[in-house]
């Protein structure tokens, strides 16, 4: 896919992190850029500052996820790449404190990184499926979601985010097959650590301890990575139905 001014976007937390460096990236290309993040008045400045579009949206909800998608489209058109990066990742053990995991924390997390990117994916797939083909492939759209390491090698306190990402990593095949014949491509990216603010907030420290479990290089990920490969899925249009790890060859530990 020739990314440009006929290939719209829309990124799921695209205020901050892995999304901005998305978002921006994207802009430089000349992509109308539509941004859906629960926070109105970062996602709405940041929007403004890169010209691009914004929603505020609960994606874990799919009767907000509709309305949200029609009012980018309303600004942008008919989006063609569909980058989900929206997640949370709180911690909590299996058993601590003499207490069981708060289900209520863990659907909260599933919520939010599986079924949010689902409500997101399939309802953007809908619309891409009913666009003209932009290519002699015949291809429609592509879709990029964010899985995690985490999902492969989940350390302690991760039970509900590891489990969320590996369902992501899980609905990417199906997805591609299902999608075919409408000439959509799906694929993940599963990152490693990367300096997001969420990281960078950590002591100097953490922030080092962490780096040094890379093989190589030996540091954070930076966001501008992420985007890249991003960029390069949606223009190669044989990646498809595979998650890719991001990661300086990392395998997490235990904790």
């Amino acid at each position: 896919m020739k990314l440009g001014e006929q290939t719209p976007a829309i990124i799921t937390g695209g205020a901050s992190g892995l999304g901005a460096a998305v978002a921006t990236a994207l802009r430089a290309e000349g992509v109308p850029v539509g941004i859906l993040d629960m926070n109105a008045d970062t996602g709405a400045e940041f929007a403004r500052d890169i010209g691009a579009s914004f929603a505020q949206c609960d994606i874990s909800d799919p009767a907000a996820v509709t309305p949200a998608l029609d009012s980018l489209r309303d600004r942008q058109g008919q989006e063609r790449l569909c980058v989900n990066c929206a997640g949370i990742a709180p911690a909590a053990k299996t058993i601590s404190r003499g207490a069981a995991h708060d289900p209520a924390l863990f659907a909260k997390v599933v919520g939010v990184n599986l079924i949010g990117t689902f409500n997101v994916a399939t309802q953007s797939a809908l619309g891409m499926s009913q666009a003209e083909p932009l290519n002699d492939d015949g291809e429609r759209g592509v879709i990029v979601n964010t899985a995690s390491i985490a999902a492969y090698e989940g350390q302690m306190g991760q039970l509900a985010y590891a489990s969320s990402k590996a369902g992501v990593v899980g609905l990417t095949l199906p997805m591609a097959r299902d999608l075919a014949k409408s000439g959509i491509r799906v694929a993940a990216i599963a990152p490693g650590i990367f300096a997001t603010p969420m990281v960078t907030a950590f002591p100097q420290e953490l922030q080092d301890a962490l780096a040094q479990t890379s093989e190589f290089p030996r540091r954070l990920g930076r966001v501008a990575e992420f985007a890249e490969l991003v960029m390069h899925i949606a223009r190669n249009t044989m990646l498809n139905g595979e998650v890719i790890r991001l990661d300086a060859a990392t395998r997490m530990q235990a904790k």
